[in-house]
């Protein structure tokens, strides 16, 4: 009778490097977003381009289009990262 070897017990100590890696993408993603976030909040409340009343139509058309095609570009960005699959234990 074969005797069966005994697989050493993981170390708790030591994190799963998928999950590392899974905590690693949440935290780019939410940073990435708040200072998307901040550089648009700059830009439209605090220089006055998103605010009617302080701003130029040509003012608003450029702060707008920027805002559309940053979150166009951010969205992308963040589909990309998450689209890759993490791979089966």
């Amino acid at each position: 009778m074969e005797e069966e070897q005994e697989k050493p017990a993981p170390d708790p100590n030591k994190m799963d490097y998928e999950l590392f890696h899974f905590l690693i993408k949440i935290m780019r993603t939410i940073f990435i977003g708040f200072f998307w976030l901040m550089i648009n909040v700059f830009l439209g409340l605090y220089l006055g381009f998103a605010v009617p009343e302080e701003s130029t139509p040509g003012r608003m058309i450029f702060f707008y289009s920027w805002f559309g095609i940053s979150m166009a570009a951010y969205l992308y960005f963040v589909w990309r990262m998450w689209r890759k699959k993490m791979s089966a234990p």
